[in-house]
C-alpha cells in the first residue's frame, strides 16, 4: 500500500492504527479478483483487464445516484455465490484492510444475496467468516495484529429481514457482531422490518442502520425508534436538522432541532464515508465538492463521527486515503485524526474490554507517529 503523508509532510497516515465501521464485502473486491471469478463461471463483464475494470466501477459509481451506485453491485455480487469465491474475497478484503493500517473492521454484506448457485444462509456466513480466518492469519504471519467480524445485513425491500435476524443471533460466536438493513432507502423505511428488530432487541444483538444518505430525517428517526439502531450508516443527513444562521457570510449561531440534538447527546455513531456521500448525491443540497460535506460541521458540534470508506471498489479509496481527502479540506491535524479512530473504537460493535483495548492501541501509535 502507497504510503499517504498528512497535507505538508509528517506523519504517514497509512501506518496510523485505524478502525472501519463501515466497509461492504461486496464492495471491496479486487479488479484482477473480479476477472478471475467471472472466468470460473462464464460471466461476462465489462471490461476484460484489471485497469479498466477497476476503472470502470469507479465511472459507473460516480453519478450523482444511489440507485444507479447500488447497480454496480450485480457485477461483484454475481462473482460471490460459491463458498470458495466467497472465501477469497473476504480473505482479500481482509489483506486490504491490514495494508491500510486497519486494526479493527467490519465487513457488511446481505447473504440473502449469495445463494443462486445452492448455498445457504449458514453455509454463506461459515464461508465468510473461514475467509476472514485465513486473512487474519496470513496478516498475523506479516506480523500484523487485526480483528475483525461479519456485520449482516437483511435487505430492505425483500421482506421482514426476520431470516436474517435469526441468522446473525444463530451465527454470534461464529463471527457475526451485529446486524445491519441495506438496499434502497426511499419508500423502504425499518419499520417494514419491524419482526427482525423485535427479534434482535429480545436477543441484545447490536443493530446499525443504513439512514440519511438516500433519504432524509424520517429514515433517520425510523431506524432510531423502529430499529432502535446504536449506529447511523452514513447518517449524513442529520445535518438537515441543524439551523446554522448566517450574516454577511459568517455564522452567527448553530441550533440543533430535537432529532439532532438526540443524536448528539446520545453519542450515536455516524458512519460517513465521505467519498461515497459524494458519489451518491447524498450531499448534494451542501454542494459537490469536499470542502462542502457536512462532515466538519458535525465533528465541531461535538458529534460522535467516523470516517468509512463504505466501499472500496466503487470509491477507489482506502480509509487512509478518506483520512488524507479530509485533512485537505478542513485543515485537520494528527489529533483530528486520532479522534476519529476513537470515536470509531469506542462505537465498535465489540465488549467495553475490547472497545478500551482498541482505544489504547490507537493512542500508542498515534503517539509514535
Amino acid at each position: 500500500m502507497t504510503s499517504l503523508l498528512m497535507p505538508g509532510g509528517g506523519a504517514d497516515i497509512t501506518a496510523l492504527p485505524k478502525v472501519s465501521l463501515h466497509d461492504h464485502l461486496d464492495g471491496g473486491l479486487r479488479p484482477q479478483t473480479i476477472i478471475e471469478l467471472a472466468d470460473e463461471i462464464g460471466m461476462e463483464l465489462p471490461a476484460n483487464n484489471a485497469e479498466a475494470l477497476g476503472r470502470w466501477f469507479a465511472d459507473s459509481a460516480d453519478s450523482g445516484s444511489l440507485v444507479e451506485y447500488l447497480k454496480t453491485f450485480d457485477v461483484t455480487i454475481g462473482v460471490m455465490q460459491t463458498a470458495a469465491g466467497l472465501a477469497r474475497v473476504a480473505r482479500e478484503i481482509v489483506q486490504d484492510l491490514g495494508a491500510d493500517g486497519v486494526i479493527y473492521g467490519e465487513l457488511r454484506w446481505a447473504p440473502e444475496q449469495h445463494l443462486s448457485a445452492g448455498l445457504t444462509l449458514d453455509q454463506a456466513v461459515d464461508a465468510v467468516q473461514e475467509g476472514i480466518e485465513q486473512g487474519i492469519s496470513d496478516l498475523r504471519t506479516d506480523g500484523f495484529r487485526l480483528r475483525a467480524g461479519q456485520l449482516v445485513s437483511a435487505m430492505r425491500h425483500t421482506g421482514d429481514g426476520l431470516a436474517i435476524a435469526e441468522l446473525a443471533v444463530r451465527h454470534r460466536n461464529n463471527g457475526v457482531v451485529g446486524f445491519d438493513i441495506a438496499g434502497p432507502e426511499a419508500g423502504f423505511p425499518p419499520s417494514l422490518l419491524q419482526p427482525a428488530f423485535d427479534y434482535l432487541a429480545e436477543h441484545f444483538m447490536p443493530r446499525t442502520v443504513h439512514a440519511g444518505e438516500a433519504d432524509g430525517l424520517d429514515s433517520i428517526r425510523g431506524a432510531l425508534v423502529d430499529g432502535r439502531a446504536l449506529r447511523l450508516g452514513h447518517g449524513v443527513r442529520i445535518a438537515e436538522d441543524i439551523n446554522v444562521a448566517r450574516e454577511d457570510g459568517e455564522s452567527t449561531f448553530v441550533e440543533l432541532g430535537r432529532l439532532s440534538q438526540w443524536v448528539k447527546d446520545r453519542e450515536i455513531a455516524l458512519e460517513l464515508s465521505p467519498s461515497s456521500n459524494l458519489q451518491t448525491g447524498a450531499i448534494e443540497q451542501w454542494g459537490d465538492e469536499m470542502i462542502d460535506h457536512p462532515f466538519d460541521l458535525l465533528y465541531q458540534l461535538g458529534f460522535r463521527v467516523t470516517v468509512n470508506t463504505d466501499n472500496r471498489l466503487m470509491s477507489s479509496t482506502t480509509l487512509s486515503r478518506e483520512l488524507l481527502l479530509l485533512s485537505e479540506a478542513f485543515d485537520y491535524e494528527l489529533g483530528d485524526l486520532e479522534a476519529f479512530q476513537l470515536n470509531a473504537a469506542a462505537s465498535a460493535f465489540l465488549p467495553l474490554e475490547d472497545r478500551e483495548e482498541l482505544a489504547d492501541l490507537i493512542v500508542a501509535g498515534f503517539e509514535g507517529a
